[in-house]
């Protein structure tokens, strides 16, 4: 399967991401994560998203969908993926299909996780980690059975990103639906989409991901 998972930041899409990885061993394609390794492995593309990034400015699209086109030619992505915070804008978009096109990897769907944006903000602005683990907590909705101990390792040193504050999360939700939102029309039209509830359990967001691309492969 060749995936996009579309939604706003905060809706659990590299939490999917990643267990889609782990059930059906689909490469995860996160931008982020392809700028470095580009940068890392010292290739011509590499070098100018290292020499931007450096210097704080954005990567342009061209840049990234370079670096993209070069990962989409490694091996074991071939057996499938799924791309994670790409493409954000319809210009992204339309070079994305451009390039799948040409390497003969078409998308099979893309699953957008839909959300109630009030509970979103709470969610985030909740949400606290385990600093060794990762395990994810919220300060009202899941706390640690035992107070100030992480149920799964036991550590009690906890951290909360700079980001995950309600001001932010709402700047980010604009930001969403003024460049992204306008994806999932894009989609639709092209037969694509398939929408599932994202703010339901991590649990029933996958089984809902596993009912939707049993669809798009029908």
């Amino acid at each position: 399967m060749r995936l996009i998972l579309l939604g706003p930041p905060g809706a659990g899409k590299g939490t999917q991401a990643q267990r889609l990885v782990e059930k059906h061993g689909l490469v995860q394609l996160s931008t982020g994560d392809m700028l470095r390794h580009a940068a890392a492995a010292g290739t011509k593309v590499g070098n100018e998203a290292k020499t931007l990034m450096d210097a704080g400015s954005l990567v342009p699209d061209e840049v990234v969908i370079d670096i993209i086109s070069e990962r989409l030619d490694e091996a074991d992505v071939r057996a499938g993926f799924v791309l994670d915070g790409f493409p954000r804008t319809l210009k992204q978009a339309d070079a994305l299909e451009g390039l799948l096109a040409q390497k003969g990897l078409p998308l099979d769907g893309v699953i957008l996780l839909a959300v109630d944006d009030e509970a979103l903000v709470d969610r985030v602005a909740g949400r606290y980690t385990c600093a060794r683990c990762g395990e994810i907590y919220h300060q009202t909705k899941k706390r640690p059975k035992q107070e100030g101990v992480c149920d799964v390792c036991g550590s009690t040193e906890f951290k909360r990103r700079d980001d995950d504050n309600a001001e932010t999360m709402r700047t980010r939700l604009t930001a969403f639906y003024k460049d992204t939102a306008p994806l999932v029309g894009y989609y639709y039209a092209k037969g694509r989409l398939r929408t599932v509830d994202g703010m339901a359990s991590r649990e029933d967001v996958a089984a809902a991901i596993e009912e939707a691309m049993g669809e798009l492969k029908g």
